[in-house]
């Protein structure tokens, strides 16, 4: 197994270590991993997504460019479609058949409503790159076992990250470049807005969760039904980023 030096970027281990003591989050994530590697061999090719991609979300999105962060619970646990990314899958899952998830569906109904292209397919990873974090609370599953692997303590390091980010940005980096926005989607989501610094450079956005069963409920809907109008959170992100003197999303 890989040591956590070789699997977490090195700016996101240094986030951690400013924020608590070294030996806390390392022997907590060494035991996750432990447990993730023992998951593995009990169930080969069964753990998701593949080992090279648990920590994908931070290697593709370094602390210093994170503007927008997205929450969600745990990876897909349908063989082919996690890649370390929340809520996103590979460019090659065809837009119109039943693997391509309900939440893709209804993000690319908000993003045309609020006046964006859409997705063209289910890969954020253009986003990931442009400095949006799409964070899963627990990092792996397995197949056909949604959240399968809570109890292995990934909630405690994601929050642990989470809560690094927003007060180590807010503190140490007082400007407008270190404004950031966490859009909360869905009940589960909503629950982490404890973790984040009540700083006024945060925006929290919070809406319903995107997929089939929520995206209407709730009196923050993330559609409304008929979908004529969506939560806003696309466009307003980029509003705010704008104000802060941060460069845009190209949703």
């Amino acid at each position: 197994m890989p040591a956590i030096a070789d699997r977490i970027p090195k700016d996101w281990q240094a986030l951690l270590d400013h924020s608590v003591h070294q030996s806390v989050w390392r022997e907590h994530l060494e035991g996750i991993l432990l447990l993730e590697s023992a998951s593995r061999t009990q169930f080969p090719h069964q753990i998701f997504p593949q080992v090279e991609n648990v920590f994908n979300a931070l290697w593709m999105t370094p602390v210093l460019d994170v503007k927008v962060v997205i929450i969600g619970q745990d990876p897909y646990h349908t063989p082919g479609l996690a890649h370390g990314l929340a809520f996103s899958i590979p460019p090659s899952i065809p837009k119109g058949t039943q693997l391509f998830p309900s939440s893709l569906r209804n993000m690319h109904k908000a993003l045309v409503i609020e006046g964006f292209d859409g997705l063209r397919h289910g890969n954020l990873s253009a986003w990931a790159q442009q400095g949006v974090l799409l964070l899963n609370a627990t990092l792996t599953v397995q197949q056909g076992l949604p959240h399968s692997h809570i109890s292995f303590g990934w909630t405690t390091f994601t929050d642990m990250l989470i809560e690094a980010l927003s007060s180590y940005r807010s503190s140490a980096q007082k400007n407008s470049k270190s404004s950031i926005v966490w859009l909360l989607w869905g009940g589960f989501a909503e629950k982490k807005e404890s973790l984040i610094s009540p700083l006024e450079d945060h925006l929290i956005l919070k809406a319903s969760h995107p997929s089939g069963l929520g995206v209407y409920r709730s009196s923050q809907p993330f559609l409304y039904p008929g979908d004529q109008k969506s939560c806003g959170h696309f466009k307003r992100s980029n509003e705010w980023l704008l104000e802060k003197g941060r460069s845009l999303i190209n949703w």
